[in-house]
């Protein structure tokens, strides 16, 4: 479910610097400029943390935005989808009402992400240096950002962070959050965490599918939660061939019949 929002989020503020391209704004006081060191449109960002008043907040793995070519942008909190439109003028960002996707989100992630309303309410100023993005707000509040790589599917560790239902992604059940992850290798296998037990079977890789073998796992005893995931994920393999796709760095797993899982690449 989707709701709208008074309260300004990142990406929204990153798009106003895509608006810029090439353009290069510097503060009254001499302070830091937008330049365009490093493309904003085409350039995935990594939340990298927020510091609100001096307190410094890392961002859980897969906190990311990106800026589209038709106005908008769209990223994740680390638990939450959000989107908007903004204005820019110079270096100044002003950020308009966006949206996002309501999952219920670990305490700690919940935390972050109010940290980051919090920090992002109002005006702006944006600086770019060195593939890093700074926002900081008129009381000296700041969100630090790094563009970063596309992450590849085999080599990567990937940890699960949502299950799929059609077009509806429902976060993990509660303290499984960072339990399971999988990586796929070059010869033909992929092997992790189902969220209890170890795993491992074969993964065939085509243009857009994987197909999987049957499923190797040890036999531990976990609590519910962790148990409740590991039965998803492994009714999900047992359904064979999946339809797959990365962006950036987020793997989507999907099944014909609309059940699925999304991943993001573990922390570099």
């Amino acid at each position: 479910m989707r709701y709208q929002l008074s309260i300004p989020v990142t990406a929204m503020a990153l798009f106003a610097l895509a608006a810029c391209g090439t353009q290069t704004g510097s503060s009254s006081d001499g302070g830091a400029s937008v330049a365009p060191e490093v493309p904003l449109t085409g350039t995935r960002w990594s939340v990298d943390s927020v510091t609100v008043d001096g307190r410094r907040t890392a961002a859980p793995d897969g906190a990311y935005v990106e800026i589209t070519e038709k106005g908008r942008a769209e990223g994740n909190y680390g638990c939450n989808r959000f989107g908007a439109d903004v204005r820019v003028e110079g270096d100044t960002v002003t950020v308009g009402p966006g949206e996002m996707t309501e999952m219920g989100c670990e305490q700690r992630i919940q935390g972050f992400e109010d940290a980051l309303r919090a920090a992002l309410t109002g005006k702006l100023k944006a600086g770019l240096s060195d593939g890093r993005l700074t926002l900081t707000t008129a009381d000296g509040d700041t969100v630090a950002l790094s563009a970063e790589k596309p992450a590849p599917l085999v080599g990567t560790t990937w940890t699960v962070d949502s299950l799929v239902t059609g077009e509806t992604a429902a976060s993990l059940p509660a303290g499984t959050e960072e339990k399971a992850e999988w990586k796929f290798t070059e010869d033909g296998k992929v092997g992790g965490s189902l969220g209890c037990n170890r795993f491992s079977a074969t993964a065939r890789i085509a243009d857009d599918t994987i197909t999987f073998g049957a499923v190797s796992a040890t036999r531990k005893l976990c609590p519910g939660p962790e148990m409740e995931l590991e039965r998803k994920l492994t009714a999900l393999l047992a359904k064979g061939t999946l339809a797959y796709e990365v962006r950036h760095r987020a793997l989507t797993l999907t099944a014909p019949d609309g059940e699925g899982v999304g991943a993001v690449a573990a922390a570099r």
